[in-house]
């Protein structure tokens, strides 16, 4: 629980806490952004995306991301304050890899969120999936020297020589997993609770309150149309935050 600001309306407050959670848990506990790093958001304009750009933007990072469409792209590049680069890799001629190293200068970036990876070629990627996403392999040529790939890919595989691009430049993979606060035992749990969800709430329902958090949410959806949206939220076909309202 966690006090909501008078300025701050209920539907913003709901859509926001758990977009919220999930940026401090990738950007602050497992990365530590900072003033002066270089953050790549794989699908920025996505409400987790749009939330992790804001917080790196706030701690002093400078914020690359990648868009999926042209309507993505006009929505990134909206954004106050701007995102360094906006790489639209909708038409798949876009190398994110290529893109970030001339960004950086070649030094590469500091921090990676990425929305899923390929994991194998493209002859061998299933056709369900999204044909968008960046290879494994340009995740780890585009970090630099002690970066960090913070990643949403639960069944993530490195191989050997993966492993070993990784040693080289003394980078960290962290799994970003949004249930982790839930899965906790219950010692732990109340652990975490008393030293860190307290102070996450707070602080996103400040940033929410100062403007400084600009969620991406959808028109509210009464309680008859729950189901219509949580089958697209399951399917993918949402690409704002979907809030219910009693």
């Amino acid at each position: 629980l966690v006090r909501k600001p008078e300025k701050v309306c209920w539907v913003e407050a709901a859509g926001t806490v758990r977009d919220g959670v999930r940026a401090y848990t990738a950007l602050h506990y497992l990365s530590q952004v900072s003033p002066g790093k270089t953050v790549l958001v794989m699908d920025g304009a996505s409400p987790s995306g749009t939330i992790a750009i804001q917080l790196a933007q706030h701690r002093g990072a400078k914020v690359i991301s990648t868009a999926y469409s042209l309507e993505d792209k006009q929505y990134l590049e909206r954004l106050r304050p701007a995102v360094a680069r906006v790489v639209d890799v909708s038409n798949g001629k876009i190398d994110v890899a290529e893109s970030c190293l001339e960004e950086t200068g070649g030094l590469g970036v500091d921090i990676v969120l990425d929305a899923g990876v390929k994991l194998y070629s493209v002859e061998d990627e299933s056709t369900s999936k999204p044909q968008l996403l960046p290879h494994k392999h340009d995740i780890i040529t585009l970090l630099g020297v002690g970066g960090h790939w913070i990643t949403t890919e639960k069944n993530l595989q490195l191989d050997p020589p993966d492993s070993h691009s990784l040693f080289l430049k003394g980078a960290t993979v962290s799994f970003l997993n949004d249930e982790i606060w839930n899965l906790s035992n219950i010692q732990q749990g109340k652990y975490l609770y008393i030293l860190l969800m307290i102070p996450i709430l707070e602080d996103i329902m400040e940033k929410l309150s100062s403007s400084i958090f600009r969620p991406q949410l959808d028109e509210p959806i009464p309680l008859y149309e729950a189901k219509v949206s949580m089958e697209m939220v399951q399917k993918n076909q949402a690409r704002k935050r979907q809030v219910i309202q009693f």
